[in-house]
């Protein structure tokens, strides 16, 4: 039976792909150690739970307004005013079931089959597999080692064209860890509003920073009425990757037709997953911060644990919680290193052309494990290579 050409473009996440087919090895008893999915290891914290507890006891657990509940859009606006400078009307607020969906209803309400968005490479997959589904054109910018894996302004000058309708950053990066400077989204937001683009900035990763360095978005320039939409969820900050929850920020008349996308796809958010992200934005913000510093910890050891080993050169990342290393001096392709250290040492990482054109020569691994795991890990691989 004949799929719809969209279908056929359809790549979904290849990480979950990876896991899947890992999950038999470990069934026939092969002990596996996990670094390829972005999900904390961490507990969400218990008052986060609570409160999903108490909204299902109060039978919290019928429709809620497809646009969200008003508490958790009041909540966000509260937290944007506080770590972006500007507090966003509720117009212009929009809760999803993450962000993930929060990207597909942008680029599906913005954008018409044909349209132009540049993308920086290697990036997040789901971007690449929207934008091919819905028949958007992708222009691929890459992120080069010597930049830190910094998208570059310059490159996404010479990227423009006359078909471009969006611009795409993601920082800190998955999968690269790295934060763009104040002054290279600056720049990359000027080039936006000169050529009349949407810039889509996905912060997922905004509050895990490391190293005093300072994060900053292009929405505290347009306040998210114009052309900036600002995209944001629970899963990776709070650990909350089961609940499935995000909130998109944007120009009020985009927001409106993305509420309409969303009440026609999935009706609404559940209310009692929405009283969980209430609680994670008013309520105590110290697991998050110990989290990061978890992260750190577990950073510094992982960069250091690959710099010792034969032909690996991992730079440090400033956030997010993974890492990039180069693997090219092990004169192996990506794709060869991560069969050989799943084979042979039982440590599964992502090779870098899963996340695009310009990943060859590196994988990714995620340091969303203990730090017993990562030191096994790096022994594992130093004997292997």
């Amino acid at each position: 039976m004949k799929l719809s050409q969209a279908a056929y473009r359809l790549e979904g996440q290849k990480m979950f792909q990876i896991l899947t087919k890992t999950r038999e090895l470990e069934r026939q008893g092969k002990d596996i150690l996990h670094f390829e999915l972005g999900d904390p290891d961490f507990d969400t914290p218990w008052n986060i739970c609570q409160a999903t507890i108490r909204a299902l006891q109060n039978d919290e657990t019928h429709y809620a307004p497809s646009i969200g509940l008003h508490d958790l859009k009041v909540a966000a606006a509260k937290v944007t005013e506080k770590s972006r400078g500007f507090k966003p009307s509720m117009d212009q607020l929009l809760v999803c079931p993450g962000a993930n969906v929060s990207v597909y209803y942008a680029l599906a309400c913005a954008l018409d089959p044909g349209d132009e968005v540049i993308v920086p490479d290697p990036g997040f997959v789901s971007y690449f597999s929207i934008l091919k589904f819905l028949g958007l054109q992708i222009k691929r910018v890459p992120l080069r080692e010597k930049n830190k894996f910094r998208l570059n302004p310059i490159d996404v000058v010479l990227a423009i064209s006359p078909a471009t309708r969006m611009i795409i950053i993601n920082s800190p990066s998955n999968p690269t860890g790295a934060v763009m400077t104040p002054a290279e989204i600056q720049n990359i937001y000027g080039l936006a509003k000169r050529n009349n683009l949407y810039l889509l900035s996905d912060e997922m990763y905004a509050r895990m920073i490391y190293d005093n360095t300072v994060f900053a978005s292009p929405s505290i320039y347009d306040h998210c009425k114009e052309g900036v939409i600002l995209v944001n969820g629970f899963s990776k900050s709070y650990a909350m990757t089961g609940f499935r929850l995000g909130v998109v920020t944007g120009p009020a008349p985009l927001i409106e037709k993305m509420g309409l996308l969303l009440e026609t796809t999935v009706s609404c958010v559940s209310p009692f997953i929405q009283r969980a992200g209430i609680e994670a934005l008013r309520g105590d913000q110290e697991p998050t911060f110990a989290m990061v510093r978890k992260y750190k910890e577990r950073r510094d050891l992982m960069v250091e644990g690959l710099n010792s080993i034969k032909g690996i050169k991992c730079l440090m990342p400033k956030g997010a919680f993974y890492v990039f290393p180069n693997i090219a001096e092990t004169g192996m392709t990506s794709q060869k290193f991560c069969d050989l250290m799943l084979e042979k040492a039982g440590v599964l990482v992502v090779p870098g052309p899963v996340f695009g054109e310009y990943g060859e020569g590196y994988v990714r691994l995620c340091y969303c494990n203990s730090i017993a795991r990562i030191c096994e890990a790096i022994m594992r691989m130093r004997r292997v290579l």
